[in-house]
């Protein structure tokens, strides 16, 4: 009788086997059907076709800097540690440009730029100067209202 059990369950278990292999089958044909129809589009491809060095609008595209004297030192000195992104994001005058290369140089291991930290910083100071701020603008055109009427 023990014998008989073991060979209902061996039965009963072969077509629950045979339905999950089945399952686990449609969802790699399913899977690989959504790659081909859903996956990467031709502007993706696009992108990569462009190059590292495409300028347009007077910047550069994989980075974002002004295309400019001294571009390739900044990229080749300052991206391999950071994103472009903190360089154009942050506007200084030559002074604090140079103490920023100093604290870097201090506290974040970055090299001695010899000859190419002024190619930098005059770059820098060209690009991304301090940005003038001040008051609103006067106000103008303004169309006044009695309060006594």
């Amino acid at each position: 009788m023990m014998q008989n059990n073991k060979e209902s369950e061996r039965i009963v278990f072969k077509p629950v086997l045979k339905v999950i292999i089945l399952i686990l089958i449609s969802f790699v044909v399913v899977g690989a059907l959504a790659v081909i129809l859903y996956g990467p589009n031709e502007s993706q491809v696009e992108i990569e076709e462009l190059g590292p060095d495409v300028v347009e609008n007077g910047i550069h595209v994989r980075t974002g800097l002004v295309d400019a004297e001294g571009l390739q030192t900044v990229i080749t000195n300052c991206t391999s540690c950071h994103s472009s992104q903190l360089i154009i994001q942050n506007r200084m005058g030559e002074e604090q440009w140079n103490a920023t290369i100093r604290w870097m140089q201090k506290t974040q291991g970055l090299w001695p730029l010899g000859d190419n930290q002024k190619i930098i910083v005059d770059y820098l100071v060209k690009n991304y100067p301090p940005l003038e701020k001040g008051r609103r603008p006067a106000l103008t055109r303004i169309d006044w209202y009695n309060h006594d009427e």
